[in-house]
């Protein structure tokens, strides 16, 4: 299942050290180290706005953008946080700024009896865990559908925990966010999907 797929990073293929020495042959114009970048990032960029912008074409184009701002912001990357995160922060504001320019306004998740704050929020990472479904065409449309249907601040988080493994703290780092927001909206997230895919599994079993 797609959602989750957890792709190789450079970082896992190289240690900080060659991550570090990378960014800085870029900082010097070296193409043939951006071009290393970009290819292990892409794919995994552009699922991630795919997911965030409707249109296939303009999800292109941003994820281009993604990789002219990382080029040419490069000498503010210090380090602190993975390469990863700080590409996910930029592709992240880059969806939010054309989704405000376009005047969208997302959908908002309404899950009862829950609400959004910084508290923590404690559960198993298996508490959702599609790989444990035997899922079809049709199932996995709705949960596509589900996520669809989400505000653009539970579906980054889901999508950068769930797909791509960021941990809490570097999605922390990403959107400038405390952790317990982070796990808050998780939960609300993954309750959501569970609500979908309930309600249209309950929808099946009747005669």
């Amino acid at each position: 299942m797609e959602l989750c797929l957890k792709t190789a990073t450079l970082k896992s293929q190289h240690d900080t050290a060659t991550e570090l020495a990378l960014v800085e042959r870029c900082r010097r114009q070296d193409a043939e180290a951006f071009g290393k970048i970009v290819d292990a990032y892409q794919h995994r960029i552009f699922g991630f706005v795919r997911r965030m912008v409707a249109d296939s074409e303009e999800a292109s184009d941003v994820s281009q953008e993604v990789f002219i701002r990382a080029f040419q912001g490069l000498g503010r990357f210090d380090g602190r946080s993975s390469l990863r995160t700080w590409l996910f922060r930029i592709a992240y504001n880059l969806c939010i700024d054309r989704a405000r320019r376009a005047g969208r306004t997302p959908a908002e998740t309404r899950i009862e009896n829950a609400e959004e704050d910084d508290q923590t929020f404690e559960f198993p990472d298996s508490r959702w865990n599609p790989e444990e479904i035997v899922i079809n065409d049709e199932l996995m449309t709705i949960m596509e559908k589900g996520i669809g249907a989400m505000s653009e601040k539970l579906r980054t988080v889901l999508l950068l925990h769930d797909r791509e493994d960021l941990a809490y703290e570097e999605i922390a780092q990403a959107l400038d966010l405390p952790i317990g927001t982070v796990k808050s909206r998780l939960f609300l997230a993954r309750a959501h999907l569970q609500q979908v895919l309930g309600e249209y599994l309950r929808g099946r079993q009747q005669p």
